[in-house]
């Protein structure tokens, strides 16, 4: 359901939030570690960089660290930028006019798995990855 990307983001910020308080990592380091092209994670890094997600420090000691708490970073935070996935919020079947009164034949199925699948993301922290936590079941 999530790009290649998004699920490289997801790694590399779990990377991350491992690193002791005000450490930075670089995105080749971790690229080795998830196995993503080095200069690919950087540029990946660079526009999580821009969303907020994460902080980058050229230099010597530079790289990449996150930008606020692991536990407080959503994983829709981090799949968002990259995947837009808000945009499923239209119709499965592609109408322009959808809704409970006028439902498409998916509408009602499509708006419930893509209900959990949101609330799944929001409510499941970086910290969670990070730390191997056990996600949840969606309930379908």
């Amino acid at each position: 359901m999530l790009s290649k990307t998004a699920l490289h983001a997801l790694h590399a910020v779990a990377q991350l939030a491992e690193l002791p308080e005000g450490q930075f990592r670089g995105a080749t380091s971790i690229a080795e570690e998830i196995g993503a092209p080095a200069n690919y994670l950087g540029k990946l890094l660079q526009s999580l960089a821009q969303e907020g997600i994460v902080y980058s420090q050229k230099g010597i000691g530079g790289g990449f660290r996150l930008a606020r708490k692991a536990s407080s970073i959503s994983l829709y935070d981090v799949v968002e930028p990259i995947d837009h996935i808000s945009k499923w919020s239209g119709c499965f079947m592609g109408r322009k006019q959808c809704s409970p009164d006028s439902p498409c034949a998916m509408h009602v199925r499509w708006a419930k798995v893509r209900d959990e699948f949101f609330s799944m993301l929001k409510e499941s922290s970086v910290a969670d990855i990070a730390a191997g936590t056990p996600l949840p079941a969606l309930m379908f």
